[in-house]
């Protein structure tokens, strides 16, 4: 009995430290942060694929139209943006453009197309934290970056005049982002929302994420590294809910997912859907993966999302 005892101790100390460890682990290698030198070459090489907005990038650097700002966080984080202005002067619509998962706002310039050059909005397209050139050591999923966005929506107002009209548009986290930032207590300049292709919970994504590549259950290691989140980060991975705070939005909502998404599971946006009161509209296209609905179907995203966005900006 006394070895048995023993033995018992000693496995269970050793998987208490291989728990921790694995904790460490799963929380650097999903949140921190990864940016390289080569992303913004990496990001325009994407993007020039498309003729059409190399064009557009080059027209507008030309006319040094491109530009950058910078906010520092009540935190001390340096928070980095880039902005257009709309081509026509004094013109009071905005559109605030989110970026996913270890992109970066260059990776959002189709969407500044889709306002800027289709509908003569003004752009900003922050980088979240831990992204392209703002600080911070670790991805917030979204969660503190919503507090963040809650500032980028002054400087909209700063840049583009007070009685600037502003939709929030995300894609991925950046949808994410959009969903949690829309039940925040939000200025009256905010009309509405388009995410595309959010998940319901970080949790409910890590989890997913867990068995569909590693075939793990989320027990005990989502558990650990949640609450490793909660000292490390601040917050933790059930709190981050999209879900939860859609729940509080009293704006109308454009809710885009592919119908193969199987990184961020299309069922995901039934959920969304069905939690959001109010104003909203679904559009889930068959066939598109994740985050390639705009790719896949440029013409008729942009005429859905004019058509959405011109309800309630007009």
């Amino acid at each position: 009995m006394k070895y048995l005892k023993r033995g018992l101790l000693i496995s269970f100390l050793a998987f208490s430290v291989l728990l921790i460890v694995g904790s460490v682990f799963m929380l650097d290698f999903s949140l921190k942060s990864n940016v390289k030198p080569t992303d913004e070459a990496d990001a325009y090489a994407y993007l020039f694929k498309h003729e059409y907005l190399r064009q557009w990038v080059d027209s507008l650097r030309s006319a040094h139209a491109l530009r950058d700002t910078f906010i520092v966080a009540s935190d001390g984080t340096k928070l980095h943006a880039m902005y257009i202005q709309s081509p026509s002067p004094h013109f009071d619509k905005s559109a605030l453009v989110i970026h996913g998962y270890t992109n970066n706002s260059i990776r959002m310039l189709m969407i500044g197309y889709l306002y800027n050059k289709g509908m003569g909005y003004n752009v900003l397209l922050p980088d979240l934290r831990a992204h392209g050139k703002s600080e911070g050591k670790y991805i917030q999923m979204g969660w503190k970056d919503r507090l963040d966005i809650l500032r980028w929506i002054d400087v909209v107002k700063s840049r583009f005049g007070d009685s600037t009209k502003v939709v929030i548009h995300g894609i991925s986290m950046g949808a994410a982002t959009t969903m949690m930032t829309s039940g925040a207590k939000l200025q009256g300049n905010v009309k509405c929302f388009v995410e595309d292709c959010g998940y319901t919970s970080v949790w409910d994504e890590f989890a997913y994420k867990l068995k569909k590549e590693y075939h793990l259950p989320a027990f005990p290691l989502l558990y650990t590294t949640s609450f490793y989140a909660n000292l490390k980060l601040g917050w933790n991975f059930k709190e981050a809910s999209p879900l939860d705070q859609i729940k509080k939005c009293k704006l109308p909502m454009f809710f885009i997912h592919g119908g193969d998404d199987t990184y961020v599971p299309t069922s995901m946006v039934y959920k969304l859907y069905e939690a959001k009161k109010g104003i909203k509209r679904i559009w889930v296209i068959p066939g598109v993966t994740h985050a390639q609905a705009y790719w896949d179907h440029t013409a008729e995203y942009t005429t859905k999302v004019k058509s959405f966005v011109s309800q309630y900006i007009n």
